[in-house]
């Protein structure tokens, strides 16, 4: 799914030191904790596809909910990077 030009974002939803760590090329990050009630700017369309991730599975459930409750409708949550086999980068990179 990651692979196709639909439009997808990837959004992890760790802390800003764990993405600095390694995080999915392309990824963004908006912290779990930083979503709300209120629609992040940084995802402005209710019907884009969005891949979310965290470490282990836990906080990108939580995010899918929240984002799902506020609208959203093409979530797809993926689980945690502790179990990814793709490419990662560090914010050295």
């Amino acid at each position: 799914m990651m692979t196709k030009d639909d439009g997808h974002i990837v959004v992890d939803v760790r802390r800003q030191d764990e993405y600095d760590a390694g995080h999915i090329p392309g990824a963004i990050l908006i912290p779990n904790e930083s979503i709300g009630t209120q629609q992040p700017e940084e995802l402005p369309d209710l019907d884009q596809i969005i891949l979310i991730y965290c470490r282990s599975g836990n906080r990108s459930k939580q995010a899918a909910q929240k984002l799902f409750d506020m609208g959203y409708t093409n979530i797809y949550e993926f689980g945690g990077i502790n179990t990814w086999t793709g490419e990662i980068v560090t914010k050295s990179e």
